[in-house]
């Protein structure tokens, strides 16, 4: 089979690209040149916006950076006639769940674990506009209209040309361009004894998946014709707390601290989440499991131990997602000591 990968050059696709020519089948990425990795495929050299007039020949199209709906609607059409069916990462924001968390959404909490057919958002815009031009300076794929929900609507809702949409959860591994390891892995490397976490983001469940395992899933995806029109969350299960996360992270550094949760009038206020914290965000993804057989190729622990080591041969540059004040952890900590 021909495929070609638009975003095949980065945190997911490289693994995609490599997963795909280990089961045999002719890669293409599509890219900008900025980045030229060892990868097993032909580069097709191009911006999006001339797909249009690039359209490579390819069986199959995975599109690992939609943005926006227009976005959608533009590859939707340059690959009619062309392609047999359209691939497209999505994500797990598009759950009335993430709006409930982040406040845009009224009304009660969702019901978890999230399925494929749990409600969406009723609002578009998934993130305030300052949220997105700071997501913006780690994606460049994001445009300013970023939304998943129409770019769902685009790829399934084409008479001509089928399409396959995949829900991603919060993806860790080598290259997590939001460092999700560091808070923990950067305060054991630290010598810290304790690990404050707020009492309710403790509890709180989110999808998670590893990067080589969400490529091995869009593979799966891909090359199986049972995917067409079908919708997939992808997500390890079970779906383990903040606090279980940390415990993960901790156990292969033999770490002896201790994690210790507090309410929320009690924490740093560098350390203090925002959100509604009640929702929970843990996903159902029996369905890829069932229709298409998928299972993780690389176990929880693997995953943690390789990302963890990459972590610590790449610490963050100048621009760092998290924040860290010792002092005011330390006074949190001795003001419950001495309760």
């Amino acid at each position: 089979m021909r495929i070609l990968i638009i975003g095949g050059t980065g945190f997911i696709g490289r693994h995609l690209v490599r997963e795909l020519t280990r089961m045999g089948h002719s890669v293409a990425v599509f890219h900008r040149g900025s980045t030229h990795p060892d990868l097993q495929a032909d580069h097709i050299l191009g911006d999006r916006r001339d797909l249009a007039t690039h359209r490579p020949k390819a069986d199959v199209v995975i599109d690992l950076i939609l943005s926006s709906g227009a976005q959608a609607e533009a590859l939707m059409k340059a690959f009619r006639g062309v392609a047999r069916r359209i691939v497209a990462a999505s994500s797990m924001d598009v759950y009335r769940a993430c709006g409930v968390f982040h406040g845009s959404e009224d009304g009660p909490l969702e019901p978890v674990p999230l399925t494929e057919e749990s409600r969406l958002r009723t609002k578009l815009q998934t993130y305030p506009p300052a949220q997105v031009k700071a997501l913006q300076k780690l994606f460049a794929w994001i445009d300013d209209a970023y939304d998943k929900i129409p770019v769902e609507r685009a790829v399934l809702g084409d008479s001509e040309l089928p399409g396959t949409v995949l829900r991603l959860p919060m993806i860790y591994g080598p290259g997590d361009h939001l460092r999700r390891f560091h808070p923990v892995l950067k305060r054991i490397d630290d010598g810290r004894r304790v690990i404050l976490l707020e009492e309710g983001i403790a509890r709180w469940r989110s999808p998670r998946g590893y990067v080589e395992n969400i490529a091995a899933a869009i593979a799966l995806a891909a090359i199986s014709e049972r995917a067409a029109g079908r919708i997939y969350n992808v997500a390890e299960t079970p779906a383990f707390s903040e606090i279980d996360w940390t415990r993960k992270i901790a156990a292969p550094l033999e770490w002896d601290g201790e994690v210790v949760t507090l309410p929320k009038e009690r924490m740093p206020a560098h350390l203090v989440q925002p959100g509604n914290i009640a929702q929970h965000w843990e996903a159902d993804s029996s369905r890829i499991r069932q229709d298409l057989g998928y299972q993780e190729p690389v176990p929880v622990e693997e995953a943690i131990r390789r990302t963890i080591g990459w972590e610590r041969a790449n610490p963050p540059g100048e621009f760092n997602p998290h924040k860290f004040d010792y002092a005011a952890e330390d006074a949190a900590t001795s003001a419950v000591s001495n309760c």
